[in-house]
């Protein structure tokens, strides 16, 4: 019961033994209570060491058990004391920990004046995403290239997008089309739509990116590997530019709830941006890459658009794509 002044059980109920029997010595105590004589003598230097007890003025060489109004008063003084130095101490750790991350901050931002921070890393991208994550007050626009996530990625995220949504964030993301066909990643979707989340697919995207409250950007340093680095912007000019980016993307994007549209052409999305695509010359890996789906995926949407045309081959496929004005 009065642990939270520092005295155990056994302290106590010796102390509650002295005030009701305080001419009682320590044979008798033990006696009482059923403690041998050492519990009782280690009871009674804890009790002495909180001012609980002190030498007897009328009985020489005997203890005296303070009344509770006195000692509660002197340990409850104690404690406030040590509470205190210890604020003191947090004071002083919190000044120390602010001046760390100043100097921190300062080392690693040596272009932090033209707007420009290099993050180099992994571990001081994802620190810098969560402390900006946690900041957030209005919106959070994302471009999610690369495809599905895994299902631990998205269970991971799930805590802060539902604080962020619960605060009221306005959270956007676009992804490519070809998450429509990953099971797990229309759950997370759904349950992202269900609090609030907007979500919009493309069939490419041109950079990942994070626009934080219109005021921030985390763009990688190299779009095919982010473990490279990334870099966060805050100049005006470029998250102007950025901004603008995101809004007509999204606005040409479809809700991923919505059915595949397809153009004037019979095409989808998609499909117009391999036939694009392979009308750049790429190769079936590198528009997989670009729409983040299989290689697989690619040769097959590939195959259907030359069947579509009746061509035999991808130069063929150019000829009759042009000729019909899908290019």
């Amino acid at each position: 019961m009065l642990d939270a002044l520092g005295l155990d059980g056994v302290a106590e109920a010796v102390y509650r033994a002295m005030l009701t029997w305080p001419d009682e010595g320590v044979a008798r105590l033990a006696a009482r209570l059923g403690l041998d004589d050492a519990q009782v003598r280690c009871a009674l230097d804890t009790l002495s060491e909180l001012a609980l007890l002190r030498p007897s003025v009328d009985n020489e060489g005997r203890l005296y058990a303070v009344s509770p109004e006195v000692g509660m008063e002197v340990i409850l003084a104690r404690q406030q004391a040590e509470l205190a130095v210890q604020q003191q101490r947090i004071e002083a750790s919190r000044a120390a920990a602010a001046r760390l991350i100043a100097e921190c901050a300062d080392l690693r931002s040596p272009t932090s004046g033209s707007g420009v921070e290099q993050l180099v890393g992994l571990d001081r991208i994802r620190d810098r995403l969560k402390k900006l994550t946690r900041d957030v007050t209005s919106e959070v626009m994302t471009f999610a290239p690369g495809g599905a996530q895994t299902g631990d990625n998205m269970e991971a995220a799930k805590p802060l997008d539902a604080e962020l949504l619960d605060r009221g964030v306005r959270i956007r993301t676009v992804y490519l089309d070809s998450v429509r066909n990953d099971v797990p990643s229309v759950a997370y979707v759904d349950w992202l739509a269900e609090r609030g989340g907007e979500v919009r697919t493309v069939p490419a995207l041109p950079v990942r990116m994070i626009v934080i409250d219109r005021t921030t950007a985390v763009i990688p340093v190299d779009n095919e590997n982010t473990s490279h680095g990334a870099v966060v912007l805050t100049g005006m000019g470029v998250l102007s530019a950025l901004c603008a980016l995101f809004d007509t993307v999204w606005d040409s994007a479809i809700p991923l709830g919505n059915a595949k549209v397809r153009d004037a052409r019979g095409l989808t999305g998609q499909e117009a941006e391999v036939l694009r695509l392979l009308g750049r010359g790429l190769t079936d890996d590198a528009i997989a890459h670009r729409l983040g789906v299989s290689g697989r995926t690619a040769r097959r949407i590939a195959a259907d658009l030359m069947d579509a045309l009746g061509a035999r081959s991808r130069f063929q496929a150019g000829m009759e794509a042009t000729r019909h004005g899908w290019l």
